[in-house]
């Protein structure tokens, strides 16, 4: 039996991200690793792989128990490897001279094509590094595996690849995967751990149901706080009230008594934790409105590859205000392209058959964030784009969660979730009153991507997104497109895209 158990664990990095963390994984536990951007998921899971020495409690591995470690991302070094190598390295170099047949078993169980095997790594999509990173981590035949974002980059049939991967080939194993694919997460755990600070809840249950959980606790916790604090207030007006009587009537009694009473509003309040709240800051769009009833208009409008191969035709399609299109379509159908297109559109160049209203002010971000300038600060970046004063820009850094010192560090300092945050400020300064999203939940933890739901929804903009993330989609279309047989065609909803996809 193999385990990875953690006693009164914790880490500090400048800030606490987390502490007293008592937790065993043992066979067949699949725990789901849930918490903002940058408080320590990654951390915790380098740890449980033996590559990082947590600052507090102990960490300890069941003898002979061999970790499967998945990072985010190929280490820039390995870019130059072709594929085929770089899964063969992961026997290293004893167990490759003699055992070199694994990893064409394993480049075969992950159907990863041929003609890429011999291609450097620097040349794959994100989406066959990240297959290529699962592949060099099997290949040794671990028996627990720890997983870093294993969706990141993947289209829908690979996603779909990996969760029944893991059903089969790792349904006995201890597995710890950190995600922010909150449908990934329900297919592939049975548990659910939420990293915080002062307090890690745990639960026996997938993401969605123990989300419901802890909502309804941290519900709990805060009536009771609330319960506690008022209780307090109580016993200091009592108190304060004794001292004025025991003042006027020198009564040393109810001096006492009246510290007796501050005393225990003391200890009460001592005791009061704060409901946790997640600190990695809000970024809230909005909507700045529109008159026209007929924001795009598509008629005959053909979509191209660059060297002007017809992808698809869009016959007759008119896009009203307040509409929420998602496009669906396998990779390659054109996605990208027709995204291109469009915002070639929107910055003024003339697409034959595409009409659009004059009243449309367009924001866009995009799955690479490659547009963001890395050599800038953050605020110098904002206040380039933006007519707000120096505060107003600062309290904007502030409310997303970009301290004073990270506002003036180049924008190449920051994780990637920091820069899709950082991209949404620009969204929201931009002020646009239609959203064209490309894969925009990408690089944003789940608080990120349910505020950005939440304020598509409720702020009323117009919008036209791409998206492998399926709780998203779901949650933000009103109409749904699908590129089938050379024709964007409306179809009634996503679910038998995404089963298709799903199912390979």
């Amino acid at each position: 039996m193999g385990t990875i158990s953690l006693r009164n664990a914790g880490h500090r990095a400048g800030d606490l991200l987390f502490s007293d963390l008592n937790l065993v994984i043992a066979d067949g536990d699949h725990v789901g690793l849930v918490a903002p951007n940058g408080r320590g998921k990654s951390t915790l899971l380098r740890a449980m792989a033996g590559q990082l020495e947590l600052s507090e409690g102990e960490l300890t591995r069941s003898r002979g128990l061999l970790v499967g470690y998945v990072p985010q991302d190929v280490a820039p070094a390995a870019l130059g490897i072709d594929l085929h190598t770089f899964v063969a390295d992961g026997l290293g170099p004893e167990q490759r001279e003699t055992e070199a047949w694994r990893a064409e078993m394993v480049l075969e169980e992950f159907e990863i094509p041929s003609a890429l095997r011999s291609r450097p790594l620097g040349e794959l999509s994100g989406g066959w590094q990240r297959m290529a990173l699962l592949a060099r981590c099997w290949v040794r035949e671990p028996n627990a595996l720890l997983l870093d974002e294993p969706t990141n980059h993947l289209d829908l049939g690979r996603v779909g690849f990996v969760e029944r991967w893991l059903s089969y080939a790792a349904k006995d194993l201890p597995v710890v995967i950190a995600s922010h694919d909150r449908a990934f997460l329900d297919a592939t755990t049975n548990r659910t751990l939420f990293l915080r600070p002062s307090e890690q809840p745990f639960f026996p249950l997938p993401f969605s149901k123990a989300r419901s959980e802890l909502d309804r606790l941290d519900e709990a916790a805060e009536a009771h706080r609330e319960r506690d604090l008022k209780q307090a207030a109580q016993l200091r007006r009592q108190a304060a009230t004794l001292t004025n009587i025991g003042i006027n009537s020198g009564s040393d009694l109810l001096t006492v008594k009246s510290r007796q009473l501050r005393e225990r509003a003391d200890r009460i309040e001592g005791q009061v934790q704060s409901v946790h709240k997640d600190r990695t800051g809000v970024v809230r769009l909005g909507n700045s409105g529109a008159d026209a009833r007929i924001m795009l208009s598509f008629a005959k409008v053909e979509v191209a590859t660059p060297d002007g191969r017809m992808l698809f035709v869009i016959d007759r399609l008119r896009l009203f205000q307040g509409e929420r299109m998602v496009v669906l379509g396998r990779n390659g159908a054109g996605k990208s392209r027709l995204m291109a297109l469009l915002t070639s559109a929107l910055g003024g160049a003339e697409v034959e058959g595409l009409r659009i209203s004059p009243q449309v002010a367009a924001g866009y971000m995009d799955q690479g964030l490659a547009w963001l300038p890395l050599d800038e600060a953050p605020f110098d970046f904002l206040a380039a784009r933006s007519g707000d004063g120096d505060r107003r820009i600062i309290a904007l850094l502030a409310g997303a969660g970009f301290s004073p010192e990270r506002q003036t560090r180049p924008i190449a300092t920051l994780s990637l979730g920091q820069r899709a945050r950082l991209a949404l400020l620009a969204l929201r300064l931009a002020r646009p009153n239609f959203y064209l999203l490309d894969e925009p939940t990408n690089h944003l933890d789940i608080p990120g991507q349910e505020q950005l739901e939440a304020d598509i929804v409720e702020e009323g903009a117009t919008v036209v997104l791409v998206s492998h993330d399926r709780t998203f989609l779901r949650s933000i279309g009103t109409r749904y497109f699908e590129i089938k047989g050379r024709r964007l065609v409306e179809v009634d909803g996503p679910e038998a895209f995404l089963d298709e996809q799903e199912k390979g």
